[in-house]
């Protein structure tokens, strides 16, 4: 009977501490199980996701035979799979349902993540394998989809500093920290200004031009935050943008607008002025470190205007 209920209390511990996002779903289309995500759960997850595909970096980076697509190219694309995974969870919760708990975690991870993908960008060896398939690009008989994958993966490396020399590397890597949690830091603001704003209406002639449903939602708003018998809107789109479209009352759709665009410029502790030239500045600094004038010549790269010379004409 010891051992029996010895054993229940062992699975009982081992079931407690299963964490779903390093098991398999077992749902409908793998949908991430949701009601079984804790927060907790984040964090390791990320670790041994980390970890995987370090491992997976390596068996490619020490694989004796001559790099080609397959072995390179294609193994690498495959890598840090479950990461995606974790992350994208990670992401969209923090993105649509987020809280202290979560951005807390998020400053945890941002770093983490940061050294990661500097790890494998700038990894000597791996980057040599890259370049060794892409110089003979014109002889493989790739696919238009492989030929992609190729010329994206090289460009990616060659694009985040694999070419630069130690200091250069590290000093790239402090870079590419701060800018991550400068990042998160300028977001967390912007969602808290969100938060905190609200135009409260106390007198029902202010609603007019606006639909009852607009006009219902802004009065179970006000009920939420303690306002009984008022209509509360803010800056959330949802009700932003029907009372910017509807309401006749062109003084409050102002002050509204106002306070949605201003997000993050109010001198308080959430303004946003310093985080942004910070990362101005940084931006700079990384675009001048890997041969480019400006950060908009980094970016334009990669995109259909090429140069900024082009996006002003």
């Amino acid at each position: 009977a010891g051992l029996f209920l010895a054993s229940c209390s062992n699975q009982k511990e081992a079931e407690e501490n299963m964490n779903p996002l390093l098991s398999t779903y077992d749902t409908p289309f793998d949908v991430p199980p949701f009601d079984r995500i804790e927060n907790r759960h984040f964090l390791p997850a990320i670790d041994q996701a980390i970890a995987e595909q370090e491992a997976e970096i390596a068996a490619i980076v020490n694989n004796t035979a001559e790099p080609d697509f397959k072995n390179t190219i294609e193994a690498l694309d495959a890598s840090g799979m479950r990461l995606r995974e974790v992350t994208n969870i990670f992401g969209n919760l923090q993105s649509a349902n987020t809280s202290e708990e979560l951005q807390k975690l998020a400053k945890e991870a941002s770093p983490k993540l940061s050294a990661h993908r500097d790890n494998i960008q700038l990894n000597e060896k791996l980057f040599e394998r890259v370049k060794a398939v892409y110089v003979q690009k014109d002889q493989l008989d790739l696919t238009p989809e492989q030929a992609m994958l190729l010329e994206k993966t090289y460009k990616r490396f060659a694009r985040n500093g694999a070419d630069l020399n130690p200091e250069q590397k590290e000093k790239l890597r402090k870079i590419n920290e701060e800018l991550s949690l400068l990042s998160l830091q300028f977001d967390e603001n912007l969602l808290a200004e969100t938060n905190n704003f609200k135009l409260v209406i106390d007198n029902e002639a202010d609603l007019t031009g606006l639909p009852e449903s607009v006009i219902a939602a802004a009065a179970d708003a006000a009920r939420e935050s303690g306002e009984d018998g008022k209509w509360v809107f803010t800056v959330h789109k949802p009700s932003l943008i029907p009372f910017l479209q509807y309401s006749d009352k062109r003084e409050l759709r102002e002050k509204l607008l106002k306070a949605y665009i201003n997000r993050g410029d109010n001198n308080n502790q959430y303004d946003n002025k310093k985080i942004a030239a910070r990362q101005a500045a940084l931006r700079v600094e990384r675009a001048n470190l890997l041969g480019y004038e400006t950060h908009a010549d980094y970016v334009l790269e990669e995109n259909m205007a090429k140069n900024p010379e082009k996006v002003y004409r």
